[in-house]
């Protein structure tokens, strides 16, 4: 079953990656996500958040805050350089539109890269 999360949380990582390279509207690119992360398990169930800040950010605290009523797992790992600190939230959702509004929330966090 772990190694089942593993394979589902890596597929949707390189999807959503790709989902973003392309300059496409927001409400497009968030209509095909869903589509993907409907398809990709069931719900609810585990999802991989990946987050991008510079170490120096305010906005850490924040993008914590909209994980406080979930009993959610954080791994945070600096940059050789430690310019930034790549920030990975282990969380059991309710549904692919949970997901969404929380991503769309990170995203108006200046400086916040979502991946």
């Amino acid at each position: 079953m772990h190694q089942m999360v593993l394979f589902v949380i890596s597929y949707l990582y390189n999807k959503i990656r790709a989902l973003k390279r392309t300059k496409e509207d927001p409400e497009e690119f968030y209509s095909r996500f869903k589509i993907e992360l409907e398809k990709s398990q069931s719900w609810p169930g585990p999802f991989l958040f990946k987050f991008i800040l510079k170490a120096d950010s305010t906005h850490l605290e924040k993008l914590q805050s909209f994980f406080r009523d979930k009993e959610a797992k954080w791994k945070h790992k600096s940059s050789s350089k430690k310019k930034f600190v790549s920030i990975s939230v282990h969380v059991d959702m309710e549904s692919p539109e949970e997901v969404i509004a929380l991503y769309q929330k990170a995203n108006k966090l200046e400086g916040v890269i979502s991946l």
